[in-house]
């Protein structure tokens, strides 16, 4: 398997773990309030604070499918001329990964950062090619290798 296509099951398999804990949550939260039954007098706030909670974990449920939806998005097969969405970057600093914001995962024993698009790192390497030098506050970095 190549290396993006391991970051990239990671990424899915990480996600995917997120959203089944969550949809847990929120079905625990429904099931709380269906059994507390209705308020019992105008001041009882706690069915609503279960509801409430329940709504949370569906609108982080919902961010977490859009950030599957743009994995879905990244070609494993494709390999990069230039640092673009998809890329997998390695500079003498650290190992990069552009497709959505995630943070830091483990494969192969190997750190990398998820990171979006929209990040000032990703802009200042944006359309870069391997040996070529990009600088984020004022730190210079090198591209070494792109996947």
């Amino acid at each position: 398997m190549e290396l993006k296509e391991k970051i990239l099951s990671k990424c899915k398999t990480h996600l995917l773990e997120m959203r089944k804990g969550l949809q847990l949550e929120m079905e625990e939260a429904q099931k709380s309030a269906n059994e507390y039954g209705a308020p019992k007098d105008r001041y009882d706030s706690y069915r609503t604070q279960l509801l409430r909670k329940r709504d949370m974990f569906a609108q982080q449920i919902v961010k977490l499918d859009q950030q599957i939806e743009v994995l879905e998005k990244v070609k494993p097969g494709k390999i990069s001329e230039k640092v673009e969405f998809g890329s997998v970057v390695i500079t003498d600093k650290q190992k990069l990964f552009v497709s959505t914001g995630l943070g830091k995962i483990e494969v192969g024993g190997e750190q990398y950062f998820v990171i979006s698009p929209q990040v000032p790192v990703y802009r200042a390497m944006e359309g870069l090619k391997k040996n070529e030098s990009f600088v984020v506050n004022g730190i210079r970095s090198q591209i070494l290798e792109l996947h």
